[in-house]
């Protein structure tokens, strides 16, 4: 088994991380907006879908009329 060593480990931590590509500011700022737009039309769009659901199931139950 090889042997572990803590100071060889943070070096190849350095460069993996050295390699990646971070996002700029403008792109991380864009990207959020959309998530909460995305998350906003996916609520309303399940709160249609509830509604409508139950509305058929109380109608079929006659439930609430």
């Amino acid at each position: 088994m090889a042997e572990f060593s803590p100071l060889k480990f943070m070096q190849e931590v350095r460069q993996e991380v050295a390699k990646v590509t971070w996002p700029s500011r403008r792109e991380v700022f864009v990207t959020t907006i959309m998530v909460f737009v995305m998350v906003f039309l996916a609520g309303i769009f399940f709160l249609f879908v509830d509604q409508a659901i139950g509305w058929m199931v109380r109608h079929v139950l006659g439930i609430g009329t």
